[in-house]
């Protein structure tokens, strides 16, 4: 018991994690997953580069033109930068780059009238699939190929709810 003259000693409070700071395994995490694209990317760009003579931007402008082509619907700019995830601004750019090498096109689209249609070329037609399996046998030996079937599924997982909470 304390005497009336003495405050009673202050107990510390348990430290607690700060609530913006992340526990020392997801900061690890996050410093893999920031390292991964770097390394990987530039190996994948290197054998598109060497292979192909296209760069990744190039290749996947192509890829994704292909992807979103179809008779009845236009691949407007802001379309493939969302896809792309892409400003506006570098993919016009860039576009720009990739018409005067005669890989792409921009037409008025004829279906609405509103806005440039992005089309491939005969040209990027056959960068696109002559880069494929270069592209394809690279994301397989520096990627692929490393990793485990379960691992790989944790990774899309991993992908699919990080997405899921944008």
């Amino acid at each position: 018991m304390s005497s009336p003259d003495r405050p009673e000693p202050q107990q510390p409070e348990p430290q607690q994690p700060e609530p913006h700071r992340p526990e020392p395994a997801a900061l690890a995490a996050w410093h893999a997953y920031r390292a991964l694209p770097l390394l990987i990317d530039a190996e994948v760009a290197r054998d598109l580069e060497q292979d192909a003579g296209l760069s990744m931007a190039d290749y996947d402008v192509l890829a994704a033109v292909t992807a979103l082509a179809s008779d009845d619907t236009c691949i407007r700019v802001s379309g493939l930068a969302a896809r792309l995830h892409w400003a506006h601004s570098r993919l016009s750019r860039h576009l720009g780059r990739m018409e005067r090498r005669g890989l792409v096109a921009r037409e008025p689209c004829e279906r609405d009238g509103r806005g440039d249609d992005v089309l491939l070329t005969a040209a990027g037609r056959a960068a696109h699939d002559e880069a494929t399996p270069v592209y394809q046998a690279s994301v397989q030996r520096h990627f692929a190929a490393l990793l485990s079937r379960e691992q790989l599924a944790a990774l899309s997982g991993i992908e699919e709810t990080v997405t899921a909470h944008r």
